[in-house]
């Protein structure tokens, strides 16, 4: 039985049960509570709360916090906790939290799923085998992930809902419903331009003469019954006098993607 490597400048609680062949880098957190099976790897600053019980090769990538106090208002220290199979990647900033009582006190992590930086499983969430969760992908609490699963980009799962086998959620598509096997879902979206971002122009300084003209240029491009070709021969025409306008013009000119409207 090969022994846990642990980096003198890691912090392992005197409660943790390591396995054969456990390695922890410097700066790493093994709370107390925390079983880390055979295998596993903790790299730089990462965090592992407890009680947790982990299964055997799993990786741990810098910040990422696995096992910590559910953020739910309901929690005030009660005995909960998160189960995690073996084979899997948790990659920077990733964060699973563990159960609440009101939910059953568990979340379950299966084995070989792969998530990607900065995603997030909520407390009492059940995930099962063979995962992928892409970058910033989101559980809320009381979620159920089953296996093969694709939780795309930045896409968020409204509590309590379902994700079936094999089902494939694209990038930035919300979840507020259970999402069949086998299934794709990807929310349509249409980008839109609103007009003039006048915040952003008012704390650079953007005069009310300099905000006028380019309100009135957005618009006759965008609220008008002209397209892009007539709205600009009218800037042309009535906002000749303002470089801000010129500048928009030459840009949409230029664009060989179009613009956005």
């Amino acid at each position: 039985m090969s022994v846990a490597h642990i980096h003198l400048q890691a912090s392992v609680a005197p409660g943790a049960k390591l396995g054969s062949g456990v390695q922890i880098g410097p700066y790493a957190v093994v709370g107390d509570g925390v079983e880390l099976g055979d295998g596993c790897v903790l790299h730089a600053h990462a965090v592992v709360h407890g009680p947790s019980k982990i299964g055997r090769e799993n990786a741990f990538h810098p910040f990422c916090s696995v096992g910590g106090d559910p953020q739910d208002l309901g929690f005030h220290g009660e005995h909960t906790e998160l189960v995690v199979g073996d084979g899997n990647t948790f990659r920077e900033y990733v964060t699973i939290s563990r159960g609440t009582v009101k939910g059953g006190g568990k979340t379950t992590v299966g084995n070989r799923n792969l998530f990607l930086a900065s995603a997030h499983v909520g407390h009492d969430c059940h995930v099962g085998d063979n995962n992928l969760f892409v970058n910033a992908a989101t559980l809320a609490g009381h979620v159920t992930v089953e296996d093969f699963t694709t939780i795309g980009f930045a896409s968020p799962v409204h509590q309590f809902c379902r994700v079936g086998r094999y089902a494939y959620v694209g990038a930035s598509t919300v979840i507020t419903q259970d999402v069949p096997p086998f299934s794709l879902v990807v929310t349509e979206r249409e980008t839109t331009c609103f007009g003039v971002n006048k915040v952003g122009l008012q704390r650079n300084g953007f005069s009310d003469e300099r905000m006028q003209a380019l309100h009135h240029a957005f618009r006759l491009l965008l609220r008008s019954k002209l397209n892009t070709n007539q709205a600009l021969s009218e800037m042309r025409a009535s906002l000749a006098d303002s470089a801000d306008v010129a500048e928009l013009i030459r840009f949409i000119e230029s664009a060989e993607r179009g613009i956005v409207k």
